[in-house]
C-alpha cells in the first residue's frame, strides 16, 4: 500500500483511521498575525493536526480584471484582484512567526504557495505542500513545487479524472510521488447537493496508489455529516475553512467552521472509531453466555426410553445450545438412548450411542 507521511502522521492507502485534519485559516486573519495566533491556538485546542494559511501577493495572482466567483451576497467584493490584495501582507517574517507558533502548540504549519516565492518562502516552515485545485492545470508551478521533495496535498475541484492524471505525471517526472488527490467543489459556499463525496470513493479506485482526502467547502451546520462522511468513504486528509468568528462577514468566514464546530466533529469521529472496534470478525467475551444459551441443542420431543432407537419425531430443536448441537441431527436419528430422557430434555453426548452409518436414514424419514 501506497503511504505518505504529512508532519508527525504516516498515512497508509485504504487504512480506516483517523483522518489528518487540516484546519483551513486560509486569509481568515485579517492581516492580523494576533488573530491568526489564536485560531492556531483554537485549532490545536481542538484537535487539528494542522493549520493552513495561504501565501501569494494579489499582483501575482490575479489581474485586476479577473472576476469574482463566489457568493458575492456573502463576499461583495467584485474582482479576485480586489478580494486577494485585502489579505496579502503578511511575508516571510509574519510566516516564520506563525510557524513557530505553531510548533509550540502541537500542530502543524501548512500554507498554499501561488507563485514561484512563495513555495521558496515556505520551504524551510512547511512539513508539506498544498496545491489549490486551481492550480491543477498550472504545470510550471507543480514542477516548482515537486521538486522540493515534500509531499504534496493535491485540491481537484472542478477538474477531470484526465486532468488529474496529468498533474500527477507532472509531480512525478520530478521524482516526487508523494502525493494525496483531494476531492473538491470549487464553489464557495457547496450546497449539500452539489457535495458529491461519492467521488471519493471513485478517486480511491481510479487513485489506487494514491492517499485520498477531501477539502470541503460546505456550510458549518451540515458540514460535521458531511465530513464523518467522507471520512467513511475513504477520505484519509479532510480539510475544512477556518475561523475565530463565524458572524464576521465576507471571505470564507461564513462556510468555516470555529473552534466549537471542530470539537464536535472530533466527538463524532471518536464515537465513530469505536463503534467500528476490530475490522477483524469473531465473538466477544461477553457473547459467552449467549452462545450458551440462546443458540439451540436437539430436545426430546417425548420421553425416551434407555435402548430406544431415536426417530426424527423424538427430536425437537430449542434453546439452550448446551447439548447437541442441530447440525448433529441426521447423526443422532438412529442413535441408541443409552438412558431414560425426559421429555423437554436437552439431549447431551453422554445420553445416546450414535447409529452406525448403515443404521442412519430410514429411521429420519420416519
Amino acid at each position: 500500500m501506497r503511504t505518505i507521511r504529512i508532519g508527525h502522521r504516516l498515512l497508509i492507502k485504504g487504512e480506516l483511521s483517523k483522518p489528518y485534519l487540516i484546519a483551513e485559516a486560509g486569509v481568515n486573519h485579517e492581516g492580523s498575525v494576533e488573530k491568526a495566533k489564536l485560531m492556531i491556538e483554537q485549532a490545536a485546542q481542538a484537535g487539528a493536526d494542522a493549520i493552513k494559511f495561504q501565501t501569494y501577493k494579489a499582483e501575482k495572482l490575479a489581474s485586476r480584471f479577473s472576476p469574482a466567483y463566489w457568493d458575492t451576497s456573502k463576499e461583495p467584493i467584485r474582482t479576485q484582484y480586489e478580494l486577494f490584495k485585502k489579505h496579502d501582507q503578511f511575508g516571510r517574517n509574519e510566516f516564520v512567526t506563525l510557524a513557530e507558533y505553531a510548533h509550540s502548540c502541537g500542530i502543524d504549519f501548512l500554507s498554499t504557495p501561488f507563485d514561484f516565492e512563495a513555495v521558496d518562502l515556505l520551504e524551510d516552515l512547511v512539513p508539506a505542500y498544498k496545491v489549490a485545485s486551481a492550480d491543477i492545470t498550472n504545470y510550471p508551478l507543480l514542477r516548482y513545487i515537486a521538486s522540493k521533495g515534500k509531499p504534496i496535498l493535491l485540491s481537484t475541484g472542478a477538474s477531470t479524472i484526465s486532468e488529474i492524471y496529468q498533474a500527477l505525471d507532472v509531480i512525478t517526472e520530478e521524482g516526487n510521488d508523494q502525493v494525496a488527490v483531494l476531492h473538491c467543489v470549487l464553489n464557495y459556499p457547496t450546497s449539500v447537493e452539489n457535495a458529491n463525496l461519492g467521488m471519493i470513493w471513485h478517486m480511491s479506485r481510479v487513485f489506487p496508489d494514491y492517499v485520498v482526502g477531501y477539502s470541503d467547502h460546505t456550510t458549518p451546520e451540515f458540514s460535521t455529516d458531511i465530513l464523518l462522511i467522507s471520512w467513511l468513504l475513504g477520505a484519509q486528509v479532510i480539510e475544512k475553512h477556518f475561523t475565530f468568528d463565524k458572524s464576521l462577514p465576507g471571505n470564507d468566514h461564513y462556510h468555516a467552521f470555529d473552534e466549537a464546530d471542530f470539537r464536535a466533529f472530533q466527538n463524532r469521529l471518536e464515537f465513530a472509531l469505536s463503534v467500528m472496534g476490530n475490522f477483524k470478525k469473531g465473538y466477544l467475551p461477553e457473547e459467552e453466555a449467549s452462545r450458551l444459551n440462546a443458540r439451540r441443542s436437539l430436545v426430546a420431543a417425548r420421553a425416551i426410553k434407555k435402548g430406544k432407537r431415536l426417530r426424527r419425531q423424538d427430536i425437537a430443536i430449542k434453546r439452550p445450545g448446551t447439548g447437541i448441537p442441530p447440525l448433529l441431527l441426521e447423526y443422532v436419528v438412529g442413535a441408541e438412548a443409552l438412558r431414560d430422557i425426559k421429555e423437554d430434555e436437552v439431549i447431551g453426548f453422554d445420553a445416546i450411542r450414535f447409529a452406525s452409518p448403515k443404521g442412519r436414514g430410514s429411521e429420519y424419514v420416519g
